[in-house]
């Protein structure tokens, strides 16, 4: 039969490779570095180094790099450094993000909270430098600002950490999938933002009025003419109860309707960072706050903030939504 030869099948293209592992990965490293940096900073609290630099931002006494540095010049100075770096990152994470997924991805608005809740960070450090809110500074607009920081942090992590899961193809979350969990949820957020508060509040003031003793600690939370800031001690306790209750709420609805073992391990991992959040606390309480565990508890605070983020992302996303 005539007619023109057949033609070999033209293969069908590649699909291209995702652009999540890398992103996920450096996502990961940001999230590491900066928890490392968050840990720097409370190390600049606890040893009253803030004043370090002076009241100079971005230099540090007017110089760009100390020729001649304290310790405690040291440490703040490092804690500058550090924050830049993870700035660089940040960006790079957002810009990696805008050149790997189209407009409106789940990863894409991650990576700009991210962006802006880092830009905010820089904002709140510089304020506190330029305003010396720092040192002995026993204000309690200062106290305001440590509260602020510490809740611009805990949305800085969550963003940032929210960024490497939805670019490792974990899929979106909808919070219309599962209205109980989804409330639940939610108020275990709001209430560890206000432990996250109360805590910077808490410590600011372990720094600046130390105790004795346990009981000389005791006895000035409850007198009627101690500062502010000691009276306000006695509040994070409760608080931190209170929030227990939604956060361990949260665990175990997240772990009894888990589909997926990842969400059963997340779910795991967030009740138990809170209860060893607790033992940290009370441990804390107990020896009157040396730095180690100051730096401690700010740490497992950051871990239980990071694994409940992602718990309520996992769970909310096993209903059949479409990965970011």
């Amino acid at each position: 039969m005539s007619g023109a030869p057949l033609s070999p099948p033209v293969p069908a293209p590649a699909s291209p490779s995702p652009p999540g592992p890398g992103l996920a990965r450096f996502s990961l490293f940001t999230v590491l570095f900066n928890l490392a940096v968050i840990v720097w900073g409370a190390l600049v609290r606890a040893t009253g180094s803030g004043a370090g630099c002076g009241d100079h931002w971005p230099t540090c006494n007017g110089e760009v790099v100390p020729l001649d540095p304290s310790v405690e010049t040291l440490i703040e100075f490092t804690h500058r450094a550090t924050s830049g770096l993870a700035l660089l990152l940040v960006l790079g994470m957002f810009v990696w993000s805008l050149r790997g997924w189209p407009r409106g991805a789940a990863v894409r608005r991650a990576a700009g909270a991210t962006m802006v809740f880092m830009i905010g960070e820089a904002l709140v450090g510089a304020a506190i430098v330029l305003l010396q809110m720092v040192g002995d500074n026993d204000s309690m607009s200062r106290a305001a600002v440590m509260g602020v920081h510490l809740v611009n942090t805990f949305l800085l992590m969550g963003a940032m950490s929210l960024t490497a899961w939805l670019a490792a193809g974990k899929p979106t979350p909808k919070m219309s999938t599962d209205k109980v969990f989804s409330v639940v949820g939610g108020v275990a957020l709001v209430a560890m933002l206000v432990l996250g508060a109360s805590g910077g509040i808490t410590a600011l003031g372990d720094t600046l009025f130390p105790a004795d003793s346990l009981a000389a600690g005791i006895a000035q939370d409850f007198s009627p003419t101690a500062h502010l800031l000691i009276r306000l001690r006695v509040l994070h306790p409760l608080i931190a109860f209170a929030t227990g209750t939604a956060v361990v709420a949260t665990a175990v609805l997240g772990g009894l309707g888990a589909q997926t073992p990842t969400t059963r391990r997340l779910a795991a991992a967030t009740g138990g960072l809170f209860l060893c959040q607790l033992a940290v606390g009370g441990l804390n309480l107990a020896l009157l706050a040396p730095t180690a565990l100051q730096l401690t508890h700010l740490l497992v605070a950051d871990l239980v903030w990071i694994a409940l983020v992602l718990l309520i992302s996992a769970r909310l996303g096993e209903h059949g939504a479409a990965p970011a």
